[in-house]
């Protein structure tokens, strides 16, 4: 969701924007008087307004819709990262609910919930057949009450129940880790408001483990988020220069955000990996990065989301989320409804490894001379065994389109040596 929040709103009235339709206001009227009077069950005045404006805004266009309070507080955790929940992220596996995992210091990591888990039951309502977002709702409620899982665990025989209390659940939106030596990973799942400022953690604590020789940023189903959050970590790559500006009707929605001097991995290679799922405020990230040739963009075009939403408060309980404006690359690219091109197109695929026949080496033949700098010989045998070896960590298998990634950003190193090399080596034949 490419999601605009606070700031100057829009004015929603315009100058000539006339009288209202005389007519179509009678048929409006006729309309909803003979829902009032003739539908099957009876539905109230508020209700029924309530329902109008929903269809004018669902109307428009697929983002633009009317937040009720349950609307408006499940965008507000969104945009925050913060509900009152056990902290369990959940899929669902033949029909039944299942724990993909817990998350560190949360009520269900605390009560030793495991992935794999199946809940049957909660609060003794059985949870068969209940639909992924209905049974999230279920789990969230007020911080400080309790709910009872009836849990399914693979190895133990009977069903158990296991109590929780409700707590503040706080999502991160990004975390890292150090993929080889000297190459670090970086996953953005969402958008949230403090999603720039936990970027710039995560790269610390990957620089703290040794100098960055390359980066994957991975967008990969990223559905987007806060666009403020999105400039912020488009910037944390770029030294300076545009990252994105927005067109609309009024004044207010056209705005353009520019980059801070200041790259926090210090000219460090990128590769920034997206699919179909990568939208709005991904796609944001993507596009200028691949504009201003900071990153090599990787995997499959984007969704091509390129407006934005401005939440318009109507009271203390209600919203309406409109679209108020396009939003366009640093080199003036609509990405709506054509998405962003990946630079190197990489599909998600299965890859089945083939086992070389063990041939022999130089080093497998009697008399064969050892090496000329007194290095240790390597069989075939020893070969075999280092592939073996690394394989639990091979990214081929795992997931091969960051193991594409991996490769591309190492061939990006090894030439920039080359090419400071050469030119370290001109300088001095100059010199001479």
């Amino acid at each position: 969701m490419g999601l605009s929040e606070g700031g100057q709103q829009p004015n929603l009235a315009t100058e000539n924007s006339g009288r209202l339709p005389l007519e179509d206001l009678r048929s409006f009227a006729k309309v909803f008087e003979q829902i009032r009077q003739g539908y099957v069950e009876e539905v109230d005045d508020r209700t029924l307004l309530e329902y109008a404006i929903k269809g004018m805004l669902q109307g428009l266009d697929p983002h633009s819709s009317y937040l009720d309070r349950r609307s408006f507080d499940d965008l507000q955790a969104n945009t925050t990262g913060e509900f009152a929940g056990l902290g369990i992220e959940v899929g669902i596996e033949d029909d039944h609910i299942t724990v993909i995992t817990p998350m560190d210091d949360t009520p269900a990591s605390r009560a030793g919930l495991r992935a794999g888990d199946v809940i049957l039951r909660l609060s003794g309502k059985s949870m068969k057949g209940v639909g992924l977002d209905e049974a999230v709702e279920w789990m969230r409620g007020p911080k400080g009450s309790s709910v009872t899982l009836t849990i399914a665990r693979k190895g133990r025989k009977q069903p158990f129940d296991v109590t929780l209390k409700r707590d503040t659940v706080r999502v991160r939106s990004v975390r890292s880790k150090v993929l080889d030596e000297g190459y670090g990973y970086l996953r953005i799942s969402q958008f949230q408001l403090d999603t720039g400022a936990d970027v710039a953690e995560e790269l610390i604590k990957l620089q703290k483990k040794g100098a960055l020789k390359g980066l994957i940023v991975d967008l990969r189903n990223n559905p987007g988020g806060v666009l403020q959050s999105s400039v912020e970590v488009a910037d944390a790559f770029l030294e300076e220069g545009l990252v994105v500006y927005t067109e609309g009707r009024n004044e207010a929605a056209n705005l353009s955000y520019s980059a801070e001097p200041g790259d926090l991995t210090e000219g460090a290679p990128l590769v920034v990996l997206i699919n179909a799922g990568s939208a709005s405020a991904a796609e944001i990230v993507a596009g200028a990065l691949q504009d201003h040739r900071r990153a090599v963009v990787m995997g499959t075009d984007s969704f091509g989301k390129g407006s934005v939403q401005t939440v318009i408060p109507i009271n203390s309980e209600r919203a309406i989320k409109l679209t108020t404006a396009l939003y366009y690359t640093p080199n003036g690219r609509s990405i709506q409804a054509q998405g962003i091109t990946p630079d190197i197109v990489v599909e998600r695929a299965k890859i089945t490894r083939l086992k070389d026949m063990q041939r022999p080496t130089e080093a497998d033949l009697a008399g064969h001379l050892n090496n000329g700098n007194g290095g240790a010989d390597r069989t075939s045998e020893d070969r075999a065994r280092e592939r073996e070896e690394g394989e639990h960590d091979n990214w081929m298998d795992r997931d091969n389109q960051i193991f594409e990634a991996l490769n591309v950003l190492k061939g990006l190193n090894l030439y920039a040596h080359r090419d400071r090399g050469l030119r370290e080596r001109f300088a001095r034949a100059d010199k001479q």
